[in-house]
């Protein structure tokens, strides 16, 4: 008889931890699903140069039921950076630099070249193609989201 109570109670014990460990992992796969706002496809352009500015370039998503805004960037290999937009007054296009990039709520925004950017500013390094940096972009609302960028060719 004790046998037997024993044997269950291993058994029940090795359920119990299961089940505590597919709840852990349901638990952290919804907060992964549940994150408001994701940075994505975030890239600058390979350089031989130092000393140079950049543009960065990302995709956000904004699931949040309210607007966001970029307030800053900091990555390894930029001395500074700012936050720009392309003006399209008369005559050519005209980079501008901006306090915020406005981030919607539940949309989707591209940040590329001929709209809003960041640009990073005195590289102090080359950059090769297919080497990957982590930044930190920081949100109004978000906080900071801790980002890879990959360097690429074809930005």
């Amino acid at each position: 008889m004790i046998a037997i109570a024993t044997s269950l109670s291993r058994r029940s014990r090795i359920l119990a931890i299961g089940l505590v460990a597919v709840g852990t992992w349901l638990t952290l796969g919804a907060a992964a699903a549940d994150v408001p706002l994701q940075v994505t496809n975030a890239r600058v352009p390979a350089s031989n140069e130092i000393g140079i500015n950049l543009p960065l370039l990302m995709t956000i998503r904004n699931d949040a039921t309210e607007p966001d805004a970029i307030l800053r960037v900091r990555c390894p290999f930029a001395n500074f950076s700012e936050k720009h937009t392309v003006d399209r007054g008369e005559g050519a296009p005209a980079m501008r630099e901006i306090k915020s990039i406005p981030i919607p709520e539940n949309k989707t925004t591209e940040l590329k070249r001929d709209g809003y950017h960041v640009m990073l500013l005195q590289t102090r390094q080359k950059l090769v193609d297919g080497e990957k940096f982590t930044c930190a972009v920081v949100f109004q609302k978000a906080g900071t989201k801790e980002t890879e960028v990959e360097v690429s060719r074809t930005p």
